[in-house]
């Protein structure tokens, strides 16, 4: 099968499809690649895939080379950690967020997967028309939202630049303002609240989880509220 140039958030990629151009996915999940002769073939959701320009950009399937699907385990995918976490420590609440969007803006929605002690808690929500901007910062403000409802210490991973960027690293804000302003907000009323960045669809499994839970939303066009599996 060929290739189609696409975006995942900020990366182009190469994904799976057929002779037209339609991507080809299994349980909602397409085949791609960072690079073409990397060795790692890795799964994006589809409603994380964009056109990466206008027409469409289709490469023969010799274009990559025989690539290793890379597993699910719970390596770090930062330069910043030697692990990452899959439980939470003392009283503190443990979250993955993440947000998804079907065209940008477009149907969005986010997922939230959150530990605390021997419990835990999923969100998935449906956002209506959005942007995954949108999204991502929504996840991140729901997790906060609850962070502060148990007023327990929060570490939150996600792997939106963006966010990270606007809420941690002082980026000029050109949008979503009023969004930004209030997740800081947030931010600023909770005591012991730490972001960190994860690079997505590295096999990190709750990070791969509300991925799932955001994909959910956008597909099914509905919010569970918050649940415990």
């Amino acid at each position: 099968m060929p290739w189609r140039r696409m975006r995942l958030r900020n990366s182009e990629v190469l994904a799976r499809c057929d002779d037209q151009g339609q991507l080809v996915s299994k349980g909602g999940r397409v085949e791609i690649r960072y690079k073409p002769n990397d060795g790692r073939a890795y799964f994006a959701s589809l409603a994380n895939l964009e056109p990466s320009g206008p027409g469409l950009e289709i490469e023969p399937d010799s274009f990559c080379g025989p690539g290793e699907t890379v597993q699910k385990t719970a390596k770090p995918s930062t330069a910043d950690f030697e692990t990452l976490p899959d439980r939470p420590e003392a009283d503190e609440l443990l979250v993955f967020a993440d947000g998804a969007c079907s065209g940008n803006p477009g149907p969005a929605g986010l997922g939230v997967v959150a530990l605390f002690g021997e419990k835990r808690r999923e969100l998935s929500e449906y956002l209506g028309e959005a942007t995954n901007n949108i999204a991502e910062l929504t996840a991140i403000l729901r997790a906060v939202e609850l962070a502060n409802e148990l007023g327990r210490p929060l570490r939150l991973y996600t792997d939106s630049q963006y966010a990270i960027g606007v809420l941690t690293q002082g980026w000029k804000v050109r949008a979503n303002k009023e969004l930004v302003a209030k997740v800081r907000k947030a931010l600023d009323a909770h005591s012991d609240a730490k972001l960190f960045h994860v690079r997505g669809h590295q096999g990190v499994t709750l990070n791969e989880h509300a991925d799932e839970l955001a994909v959910r939303a956008v597909q099914t066009r509905q919010s569970t509220g918050w649940t415990e599996p």
